[in-house]
């Protein structure tokens, strides 16, 4: 069983800055996409960042200019860098990966608290 776990989240000041991490067990040979989605309480899930093995990122444009989103392709890892942190940015963030067979894995997620 494929399994994601994310790291990082906890308690920050707005204008601070936060790193998340997202670390793949098991056994596979390579992800997709992956990327990040964040759910505040009451709110949908929405897209944050993506990006594919070689190409260009994606992000939400609530996001664009504070958040950067990178992967090491031979640890099958990705990871968020968020700065200018506003409250705003306060939900609990998943990690999802798409391997070559488009099977979804999705984290449990680590909840993101920014304070004013």
């Amino acid at each position: 069983q494929v399994q994601l776990v994310e790291s990082g989240g906890g308690l920050v000041q707005a204008g601070g800055s936060l790193r998340l991490s997202c670390a793949a067990s098991g056994s596979i040979f390579s992800f997709l996409t992956m990327g990040w989605y964040r759910q505040a309480p009451g709110k949908q899930r929405e897209l944050a960042a993506s990006v594919p093995p070689f190409g260009n990122a994606n992000y939400a444009d609530s996001v664009k200019g504070r958040f950067t989103i990178s992967r090491d392709n031979a640890k099958n890892a990705v990871y968020l860098q968020m700065k200018s942190l506003k409250p705003e940015d306060t939900a609990v963030y998943f990690c999802s990966a798409r391997n070559i067979d488009g099977v979804d894995y999705w984290g449990e997620g680590t909840l993101v608290t920014v304070s004013s």
